[in-house]
């Protein structure tokens, strides 16, 4: 793996605010923080959210909804089953009430009915929640052109409130099509949660609620943004940043009990939700039952809370058993493949809602584009894709369409299905397509690193400044340090799940840092340079710097690196 210690850019020095560590000036011009940039970056506010009605066809969206509220129509709310789906329901279906309407909400199940508006999920939708005058699509219905054209046909009109790429047949036949993607808008990176947030400001802008706080429901959004891993940069750190503040007070009952469930405590950071929250809201969709985690987001009850957690930590449970069966068996496959520059496998025992997660290690593990594919009883594979920095998992679909029933999704992530007798074709359908779009260099495994600093810098204020660059995510990625000719002062410690803790010192500093899967690896004899990401830990109430070790190798000169 190549060490890569990113340059300071010219002119630095200049952004460093005043009685803050000069590394601070280092990180923010690595962003492409401009001088006047930095106040507002390290301390955004709520009032800098731009004007919702800039987003197209929200007020033609704004207008059918009043329409339905002031006429006393069925409402039906029809959202993706991941967090981002599920979250987006939630934020709707309390603005709606709060208006006096009264919606009906539905899920589709992922295994059964799939992504979107599919057939067999509007089929039962239809059967359990009535016919509605209006369907409100939200992460979803953005490429369902002819699932729309056939409601419209039934006489019901939708509003699709979404964030994926537009389809190749264009613009679906809606009252409204709320998706910043559809017109290039630069506010292409929200989250569907966040879209529907601009809604929901764009309809109490329109019609204001004396008893109703829209920035309540900014903890959902931030849970729904991070889980979503869109670019944590402009509207959406903003939004993050205080949605986790919110999530600090907990007044949400849910979220509350799930904080609780995992020890989350005091101050919040983007990988708490990541790491912990979104994947059990995440779990009930994978296993089929996304309801539980929009109940556990909608309930007022203290009780219902902690027992809707218990069960999203029990689904979460059987996910996690899933995913290591598959994630064996997917290991065992590769051993006929494993100098391919891309990774495509599948199995008619492998459950469809776990194959994204499996997708994700493979894809770390190997720092290739993979995927994973669950195929059913009649042969059709449904398929989670990752990628790395570089490939387009888009542009390979698109390249590969010819072996596809469809696919489509992000760049770094995307979905597919597919005929099983199809996935040679398409495997190396994937392999032409990254090998003749990048070199050895583009696919090498890298680390980069952000600043090197001596361990005695990582002081408690040195803490507080750097966590104002939070909230860290994709387009604001957790600054990585390094450290140089760092010794042991004792033996690691050995923790369970292979974990290591670590006793370094360097100079006369010491510090304990954790490395996290580093008991599965041979370590070198000291000295060592060690990259490492820096965190707050609060342990019964004590406040101290987390060092968590990324990577260690011998210790080098520093002219040995090509930096």
């Amino acid at each position: 793996m190549q060490w890569i210690l990113r340059e300071a850019p010219a002119g630095w020095e200049n952004l460093v605010p005043e009685g803050m560590p000069k590394i601070l000036g280092r990180l923010l011009a690595q962003r492409g923080i401009e001088e006047a940039e930095v106040a507002p970056f390290l301390r955004p506010k709520l009032a800098e959210l731009s004007d919702p009605f800039e987003i197209p066809e929200i007020e033609l969206a704004v207008a059918r909804v009043f329409e339905a509220i002031d006429g006393g129509q069925r409402i039906c709310i029809y959202g993706d089953y991941d967090v981002d789906g599920v979250s987006s329901i939630a934020i709707l279906r309390t603005v709606l009430e709060a208006y006096g309407a009264r919606p009906y909400s539905f899920i589709p199940r992922r295994s059964s009915e799939g992504y979107g508006l599919s057939g067999g999920g509007l089929e039962r939708c239809l059967t359990e929640c009535g016919k509605p005058d209006l369907l409100l699509a939200v992460d979803c219905g953005t490429v369902s052109n002819s699932a729309i054209s056939s409601l419209k046909a039934e006489g019901i009109d939708t509003v699709v409130v979404d964030h994926h790429e537009m389809g190749p047949e264009g613009r679906p036949d809606c009252v409204a099509l709320v998706n910043p993607k559809a017109s290039g808008d630069r506010r292409e990176y929200l989250c569907a949660a966040g879209v529907v947030f601009k809604l929901a400001h764009a309809l109490l802008k329109t019609r204001t609620l004396e008893e109703f706080d829209l920035k309540s429901v900014l903890d959902l959004v931030a849970v729904a943004t991070i889980s979503d891993i869109v670019p944590l940069v402009d509207e959406n750190r903003l939004l993050v940043r205080h949605g986790l503040r919110l999530l600090e007070k907990a007044e949400r009952p849910g979220l509350r009990a799930l904080l609780k469930l995992t020890g989350t405590e005091g101050k919040l950071s983007s990988s708490d939700i990541g790491f912990r929250i979104g994947p059990r809201l995440n779990a009930a969709g994978r296993m089929d039952q996304p309801e539980q985690a929009l109940e556990t987001l909608m309930t007022n009850c203290k009780n219902e809370a902690t027992d809707l957690a218990d069960e999203l930590e029990r689904f979460n449970k059987g996910r996690q058993q899933l995913e290591q069966a598959i994630f064996a068996e997917a290991m065992a496959m590769l051993e006929e493949v494993k100098d391919e520059p891309v990774i495509v496998v599948g199995s008619r025992a492998w459950h469809a809602g776990v194959v994204g997660i499996v997708a994700s290690r493979l894809m770390r593990m190997y720092h290739k584009p993979v995927f994973v594919i669950s195929i059913d009883e009649n042969g059709i594979g449904k398929g989670s894709g990752r990628s790395i920095a570089g490939i387009s998992l888009v542009e390979a679909i698109s390249n590969g369409r010819e072996h596809l029933i469809a696919g489509g999704g992000h760049y770094m992530a995307a979905g597919l299905s597919i005929h099983e007798d199809s996935i040679p074709a398409f495997r190396e359908s994937f392999v032409k397509f990254v090998e003749e779009g990048c070199c050895d260099e583009d696919l090498a495994a890298k680390v980069h690193v952000d600043a090197e600093v001596e361990l005695g810098d990582l002081s408690l204020d040195f803490l507080s400044s750097y966590e104002l660059l939070q909230p860290f995510g994709s387009g604001n990625p957790q600054p990585v340090f390094m450290a140089r000719n760092v010794w042991l002062t004792e033996s690691p410690r050995r923790l369970k799940n292979n974990h290591l803790r670590l006793f370094l010192r360097q100079g006369y500093e010491e510090r304990d840092a954790i490395f996290f899967g580093g008991g599965a690896n041979e370590l070198p004899d000291p000295p060592w340079d060690v990259t490492f990401t820096v965190d707050r830990n609060v342990f019964r109430g004590r406040v101290s710097v987390q060092i968590s070790i990324q990577n260690v190798r011998p210790a080098a000169e520093p002219e040995d690196e090509g930096e």
